[in-house]
């Protein structure tokens, strides 16, 4: 009856998860002809697709492309796979702690699944443990820095859901956390899942689904028909309800197509290294305080500021960029540490309406940045036509961004600015700060 019941693909894993010494729960009884799942914890068989997925032997491998195709579940999967080995410890990572803790993410699908089980929750550390030691973690990286709190455990499997949420330098360093004791059977792995699009897109793309020949990680493709436990004609439904480009992306996982607004160009911008900026003119450094609370909104505002240079002979370089989510006093711990890596160049912030945009402005002078030049701005009019002068200067080839890992995602907001629900943020302080150096006629070398 169990054979039966199984795919070519299905009896492969069995045999193969075998072979390495794994160990499964009891087949099922003559009276059902539903084989009970190899992978621990989990409540059905792997999909052929999925199974594809957790057969890989490679270091790096990511799963995915069209929605539907069962890639949060196939990610699961792969994290609980070895979880009846002793000293095996597995960890999965969502860019921020809304996305994971929503209904039906990742953390919500495995409390499904591990609820009610022998497998034991702790909250404060959003840890599973198992009866044999192993350990299932949750965890986010919603800020850049936060990669360095994993700088002392070591991990068996890392893996990331919707991986174009996350930058390239989150990526890349958490692999120096992936390591192998000496004579165990456990494959270290690093997987991941998503769909095109995000503010990764790029990097992603050029990582996995362009990659040079040499490359020995893999992508696997995963098809709404790679999936029958979706109802196909209500989520196809669903996705018309989309605009063409996100539905292209998400229903056909087209990694080319990309939205773009009207304003900037990824062509326009050029590159240079740091050494080859030229040291004349004025440096501003400038700032978007984000105004909306994360308890408000489930995707708030980014606070984003950057550094410009403005050449004697009218120039722009764009030195730095960065962009987080913090509560006011990691927002004020940044914008100090930015100061101190300055040094004595004017800092202009983005000044909301009202009598309350005045206090933040007020404190942010006397007590964040104190002895610093700061001048806050009233922000009127409309963002786009804010942002026309220095788009002016983008186009015809006269902003040079310093060559640095924010690059990508810089471009990716810039590119689909104006679009309704893509954060402004960054092209926000990009205005501010060409703006500033508008006004400003004492032009110094620094």
């Amino acid at each position: 009856m169990l054979q039966q019941s199984l795919t070519a693909e299905q009896r492969l894993y069995l045999e193969e998860m075998a072979r390495r010494g794994l160990r499964f729960p009891s087949p099922p009884t003559p009276a059902t002809s539903r084989p009970r799942s190899p992978i621990p914890f989990c409540p059905h068989f792997p999909h052929p697709r999925q199974i594809e997925f957790l057969r890989l032997g490679c270091l790096e491998a990511m799963f995915g492309g069209q929605a539907g195709g069962g890639k949060s579940d196939a990610l699961l999967m792969a994290a609980l796979q070895y979880v009846r080995e002793p000293n095996y410890v597995a960890i999965l990572f969502r860019r921020n702690i809304k996305q994971m803790t929503r209904p039906k993410a990742i953390l919500d699908r495995a409390h499904s699944w591990l609820r009610g089980t022998d497998a034991v929750w702790r909250e404060q550390t959003r840890t599973y443990t198992f009866p044999s030691g192993a350990r299932l973690v949750f965890a986010h990286l919603e800020n850049e820095a936060d990669k360095f709190d994993h700088q002392g455990p070591e991990y068996d499997f890392v893996g990331f859901d919707e991986l174009t949420q996350f930058t390239e330098t989150q990526y890349t360093y958490l692999f120096s956390r992936v390591r192998r004791l000496e004579g165990s059977q456990i494959i270290p792995r690093v997987r991941s899942a998503t769909n095109p699009g995000g503010v990764g897109h790029e990097w992603v793309k050029k990582r996995f689904i362009d990659p040079d020949h040499e490359s020995r990680r893999i992508f696997l493709p995963s098809t709404l028909a790679d999936n029958p436990s979706i109802d196909r004609p209500s989520y196809l439904a669903s996705m018309e309800e989309l605009d063409p480009v996100t539905r292209a992306q998400l229903l056909h996982g087209d990694w080319n197509i990309r939205p773009e607004g009207n304003m900037f160009r990824r062509a326009w911008f050029r590159f240079c290294e740091s050494d080859e900026v030229p040291q004349t003119g004025q440096v501003v450094r400038a700032w978007d305080l984000a105004a909306t609370e994360e308890a408000d909104n489930p995707d708030p505002d980014y606070t984003a500021g950057g550094r410009m240079r403005r050449t004697t002979d009218n120039r722009y370089f764009i030195e730095d960029c960065r962009w987080f989510r913090r509560d006011p006093g990691g927002v004020e711990g940044e914008l100090r540490q930015a100061a101190a890596e300055d040094g004595e160049i004017d800092i202009h912030l983005e000044q909301e309406p009202g009598a309350s945009g005045k206090a933040v402005i007020r404190h942010y002078v006397v007590n964040v940045l104190h002895g610093r030049r700061v001048f806050g701005h009233r922000s009127t009019g409309d963002k786009a036509e804010r942002a026309k002068p220095v788009s002016a200067q983008a186009a015809v080839g006269n902003i040079t961004l310093v060559r640095a890992p924010w690059n990508s995602a810089f471009l990716d907001w810039l590119v689909a600015f104006p679009q309704k629900g893509v954060h402004d943020d960054v092209v926000d302080w990009m205005s501010l700060a060409f703006m500033a150096l508008q006004t400003r006629r004492d032009w110094i070398a620094v």
